[in-house]
């Protein structure tokens, strides 16, 4: 995830300035991070919040763009978890089922986020998305370009889960 933020805040921001964020912000690895590497979810956060003071754009508004890109990067380069579904839901519905079990084989030691789904109707996906570390808008980010890369529509709402600080629903609904 590391190696991609990067990549997406040097094309949204130039090469300058990732290097001017990185040398600015106090980081355990100094901004050196590999696509193998596990470094702590702190630094992930200190620097969107870096690129967000750089930016003037808010830190979750950040996170939701940088879901679009790695939905993106995961549509690339991973497509074969892509080809058999026919809708956003059924991709969503893969996470965890599908696309963490393999993820789990490459790293056995990840600290995967859980989702959870449930149709509520054909046009209704309810999604519970827990994980320790906050990346909601991150979350909410992936979702749009879910729907948006099986060209459908859908408003999606999200809300904090009573008594659980670390999870968030999502209500997703396709529209017509």
């Amino acid at each position: 995830m590391f190696v991609e933020l990067l990549k997406m805040a040097e094309d949204a921001f130039g090469e300058d300035v990732v290097d001017h964020v990185l040398d600015n912000t106090d980081l355990e690895h100094n901004g050196v991070y590999t696509s193998v590497g596990n470094y702590p979810c702190s630094e992930l956060v200190k620097i969107v919040d870096g690129f967000s003071e750089h930016s003037g754009l808010s830190p979750n508004v950040l996170q939701v763009k940088f879901g679009h890109w790695m939905l993106e990067h995961f549509a690339q380069n991973y497509s074969e978890f892509f080809t058999d579904k026919t809708g956003s839901f059924e991709m969503l519905e893969a996470i965890d089922q599908e696309i963490h079990v393999e993820v789990k084989k490459l790293y056995p030691d990840a600290e995967l986020p859980r989702f959870a789904t449930e149709r509520m109707a054909d046009n209704h996906l309810s999604m519970k998305y827990s994980s320790p570390r906050p990346l909601v808008g991150f979350c909410h980010g992936l979702i749009e370009a879910c729907v948006e890369h099986f060209d459908e529509k859908a408003s999606i709402a999200r809300c904090p889960v009573a008594h659980d600080e670390t999870s968030t629903k999502f209500d997703i609904k396709l529209e017509s």
